[in-house]
């Protein structure tokens, strides 16, 4: 597949979710989107980021936009995550890496010498009308959420 593109229109995809339902991308046409990866429930820098972006949720909401988290994850462990950390975003399970390759995000990984293939910690936001408006690639946590929040604010004022 070839690698996405900004401008482009973002992949849509069906996985189930925290809440128990199966949720599409389109399902969130007329918002803006910010769908971001992340490789494992409960483990430190998952947790900080997910944390983050619970914080900025509802200045998120304030600019009609909203958040979806994804890993391999089970909904299962999705719903224990969300519980322990009130998290007000669904997750979605994507236990296949299927959504993960249409976004390029299952990757080849190195650690301690050892090749693997995992997920990348990427974010994307994608604008009302579906289209990939920014993304940010081998996500370092620290201050990534504020990055997000203020792109999804100079997307707010681009639309006006």
């Amino acid at each position: 597949m070839t690698q996405l593109q900004i401008g482009d229109t973002a992949p849509d995809f069906v996985l189930p979710a925290s809440n128990g339902e199966d949720v599409s991308l389109s399902d969130y046409r007329g918002q803006n989107v910010v769908l971001y990866f992340y490789p494992k429930d409960m483990t430190t820098a998952c947790i900080q980021e997910s944390c983050d972006f619970r914080d900025a949720n509802a200045e998120m909401l304030k600019h009609n936009t909203v958040i979806l988290g994804i890993s391999l994850d089970t909904v299962k462990s999705h719903q224990r995550f969300i519980e322990k950390k009130e998290l007000p975003f669904l997750l979605l399970a994507d236990t296949e890496h299927a959504v993960c390759e249409l976004y390029g995000v299952w990757q080849l990984k190195k650690l301690y010498g050892r090749e693997y293939m995992g997920l990348v910690r990427s974010t994307f936001l994608i604008d009302a009308d579906g289209k990939l408006v920014q993304e940010w690639r081998k996500v370092r946590v620290k201050g990534h959420a504020e990055q997000v929040f203020e792109a999804v604010q100079q997307l707010r004022q681009a639309a006006r």
